[in-house]
């Protein structure tokens, strides 16, 4: 039996001797299977010990996650799972754990450990802090030289890409592919990482430095493309990542790390087809975005926005109308109960609960109001542009269509400024409630009746 790398990027990934090395920055790349191969090459070291970390243990345990992964593999060599621990043994004593570090306190659980090798699987996730301080733990008596490697996908936003910027280009946000596993070295110096083309560099700048001061580090850039073996098993998973919005398709499937959700790069009015009908819908739904303040002159309350949208037996989904006004909480509960009315008791009513008692009281409180109608509640989580990115990317494959209607220009304004901190976005959560209702229908309904 033989367990080795692809060809490429992987096999790259595994033969470096780099102290430290990042590989991934795309989706598919085959990171995960390379983070878990990689400390097979010590399991005949009866002392050798591994962790590789997430950072919670529900990612963990996750579908396709590492442990799962690990069974497919860790078996066919002998390990023996400690599942309650997330750890295997190896034959001759070797022992690989999975943990995490939650939270930024959760670093000092290990404190005193010795640990040879340390993975870090989506090191993104992890607070620049957490890294820092888990070097101080990678150390070992077993004969292996310490190292650490670990997998990313792109965040503009993290730590991570001022790390690897050289290996950057910073004007296009795309990796340099003749800079893909060139070897670096750096040190820290009060906190700030200063960087040499090689060790001698560093030790002719900084003379008061020793040889164990340096580390040696590499980025080694891999995509959907380098894995054959996903593409031949799932060639769906490549049409998934070019369905996705244009953010996320520029991070995940291209590998971009300066892309940044900015108005325009979530909705185009080009992506959706106007229609002068709709066909007959195989569920209705009519989404509200609540807001309860009239407008005042000098000041631009919210607006509380109900989108009514319908799924057709192909799976096209189409905007049929948008409510939307401005006016103190009477005035609110009228026209929600009112635009039920006049939708039909087919037309199922989502609402938003908001956190807290209040949240909670004003979903309770406008159940009631909306006797003899489906209603569901559910409770808002994550940030506006997470939540409209499957909206996004609906539109941008074209599966999203609009009912010519006079409300159509304020509408598509609004989800071509999205997201933008000065722009109003009432519409474009409630347009992220109805597909995220029609394609995820998942919480039951609460059906009033007299």
């Amino acid at each position: 039996m033989e367990i080795r790398p692809q060809p490429g990027p992987q096999e790259t990934f595994l033969a470096t001797s780099a102290d430290i090395a990042v590989y991934g920055g795309a989706a598919g790349g085959g990171k995960t299977w390379a983070l878990l191969l990689e400390p097979l090459r010590h399991i005949d070291n009866q002392n050798f010990g591994a962790v590789i970390f997430r950072r919670n243990s529900v990612q963990v345990r996750n579908e396709g996650g590492l442990w799962d992964e690990s069974t497919k593999v860790y078996p066919l060599l002998g390990a023996a799972p400690q599942e309650s621990i997330l750890q295997w043994k190896f034959p001759k004593g070797a022992k690989l754990k999975f943990a995490h570090l939650e939270h930024e306190k959760n670093k000092h659980d290990w404190q005193g450990s010795q640990i040879p090798f340390i993975g870090f699987d989506e090191l993104t996730h992890f607070s620049r802090a957490q890294f820092i301080y888990m070097l101080s733990r990678n150390r070992s008596t077993c004969g292996v030289s310490p190292y650490i490697r670990a997998t990313c996908n792109p965040d503009a936003d993290s730590w991570v890409a001022g790390f690897i910027e050289w290996y950057i280009d910073q004007d296009t946000g795309y990796a340099i592919p003749e800079r893909s596993g060139v070897v670096r070295f750096f040190t820290n110096r009060d906190d700030v990482l200063v960087w040499g083309d090689s060790r001698e560099e560093l030790l002719e700048r900084y003379p008061d430095l020793t040889h164990h001061d340096i580390k040696s580090f590499t980025f080694i850039v891999a995509d959907i493309f380098d894995n054959k073996i996903l593409l031949e098993k799932d060639p769906g998973y490549l049409g998934n990542l070019k369905a996705m919005s244009v953010v996320e398709r520029e991070r995940l499937l291209k590998g971009n790390w300066k892309i940044r959700p900015s108005a325009g790069l979530y909705f185009k009015r080009s992506d959706f087809e106007i229609v002068d009908a709709v066909p007959v819908a195989t569920r209705r739904v009519r989404c509200w975005d609540l807001a309860a303040t009239e407008a005042e002159e000098g000041k631009e309350p919210d607006w509380t926005v109900g989108v009514k949208g319908s799924r057709d037996q192909h799976g096209t989904i189409y905007i049929e109308h948008v409510e939307r006004m401005q006016g103190n909480p009477e005035r609110v509960e009228t026209t929600v109960v009112n635009t039920a009315v006049a939708d039909g008791v087919s037309t199922v009513i989502r609402l938003p609960e908001d956190p807290g008692q209040a949240g909670k009281a004003q979903a309770r409180h406008f159940t009631r109001k909306l006797i003899g109608f489906i209603v569901k509640t559910k409770r808002v989580t994550g940030s506006k542009v997470t939540r409209a990115s499957p909206a996004s990317a609906q539109a941008g494959a074209g599966n999203i269509k609009v009912l010519r209607a006079p409300w159509n220009e304020a509408f598509f304004a609004e989800l071509e400024n999205f997201p933008s901190p000065k722009a109003k976005d009432d519409q474009v959560d409630a347009l992220s409630d109805v597909i995220d209702e029609l394609a995820f229908p998942d919480a039951k309904p609460q059906i009033r009746s007299l």
